[in-house]
């Protein structure tokens, strides 16, 4: 049921999920449910399509769909538009996918074929298809991307999926300047390690180095899918966001401003390198 928060305009509005089976695709979800909107999410794991279903209720759509196939795009929409009639907000949730932790010089082309298509094609299809719906549902549109704090900086055995992170802030900010002439909002958003159900971060700490998340992480903690929904769910507002557009949001704790700026056990800070470890995979040669 909507609560408080519809004040923000969204309510009756439609949301297109993708991804919105767990982890920030499926906190988005619901926190648009709470807004008042009415939330079709893209799924391809049965089990989560299925889990989804059940919490948001027979009011919303579940798609099971592959969104990098062009074929299952296409039938994602005409079911959104054989429910709801319109669409309004666009969320490409699905794409957090590193892949093939190598050199670069060792990868090969199929793994970069791989990487693009679940890391940036996708947007492609799922954005295409759903123009034509956002624009003839009127003015007030909002796409939003999910990218990767990645994308702006530097990140070694992971080169192929940097660059087409890096790709999906050229994408956001060409296609906001090509729909703003139809009231169709762009934006990006680009979390931090976040705790998911590709990403299990917490809990792989040793339980002796959890203090000091609160030293690489400037608001100390890994993010939480209701820290990107948060952010979604601003930028799906017009009331809140109707002038931010072509712009990416960093949800990652203060990271990429502190840069190599690090809080020490004795309160003091450095931008030197910690040599012994990182203290956040566990080395038992480095005790």
């Amino acid at each position: 049921m909507p609560d408080e928060i519809s004040i923000l305009g969204l309510a009756g509005k439609v949301a297109l999920v993708t991804g919105g089976g767990a982890g920030i695709g499926r906190a988005t979800a619901e926190l648009y449910a709470r807004a008042g909107m009415k939330v079709a999410v893209a799924e391809i794991e049965p089990v989560r399509a299925a889990s989804v279903r059940e919490a948001l209720g027979s009011d919303h759509l579940v798609v099971e769909a592959d969104v990098r196939k062009a074929d299952d795009v296409a039938r994602l929409i005409e079911a959104v538009r054989g429910r709801f009639g319109r669409l309004d907000v666009v969320v490409n949730n699905v794409g957090d996918y590193l892949g093939f932790k190598t050199p670069f010089e060792q990868s090969n082309e199929d793994e970069w074929h791989a990487l693009y298509h679940v890391n940036l094609l996708h947007m492609f299809h799922v954005s295409k298809a759903a123009i034509p719906l956002m624009r003839a549902s009127g003015p007030g549109g909002s796409i939003i991307n999910v990218s990767t704090i990645e994308a702006f900086r530097g990140i070694p055995m992971t080169v192929v999926y940097s660059a087409f992170k890096a790709a999906v802030t050229g994408f956001t900010q060409s296609l906001a300047v090509e729909l703003g002439q139809h009231g169709i909002r762009v934006n990006a958003i680009a979390p931090e390690t976040t705790n998911s159900a590709q990403i299990v971060a917490t809990p792989r700490v040793p339980p002796e180095n959890l203090e000091h998340l609160k030293r690489w992480f400037p608001i100390g903690r890994f993010g939480e899918g209701s820290d990107s929904a948060g952010a979604a769910l601003f930028l799906a507002s017009d009331t809140l966001s109707g002038w931010v557009s072509g712009t990416t949001i960093h949800v990652d704790g203060g990271v990429l401003a502190a840069g190599a700026w690090m809080r020490m056990a004795n309160d003091a800070w450095t931008h030197l390198p910690v040599i012994q470890a990182d203290g956040y995979t566990p080395r038992p040669e480095a005790r």
